[in-house]
């Protein structure tokens, strides 16, 4: 199985309207996405979603893209 930390992850702050804190999403992985308190809760979150979005995907038969190698900072 796939380190789930080789996915490159976004972290940006959510506005106060939002709720506050940080959300954090995967690119590579289409509507995989989490949040947190903190950037670190955010990224520790997503890492749950990471397996989630993994294992549905198996589940369905479909394709698991690979990690880009390319990092942004929003």
């Amino acid at each position: 199985m796939m380190d789930r930390l080789e996915y490159p992850v976004v972290i940006a702050p959510l506005s106060l309207e939002d709720g506050g804190g940080f959300s954090a999403f995967v690119p590579d992985l289409p509507g995989c996405m989490s949040d947190g308190d903190t950037p670190e809760e955010a990224i520790a979150n997503v890492q749950d979603a990471i397996a989630s979005w993994i294992e549905a995907a198996n589940d369905l038969g479909r394709a698991i893209p690979k990690p880009s190698q390319k990092l942004a900072f929003a």
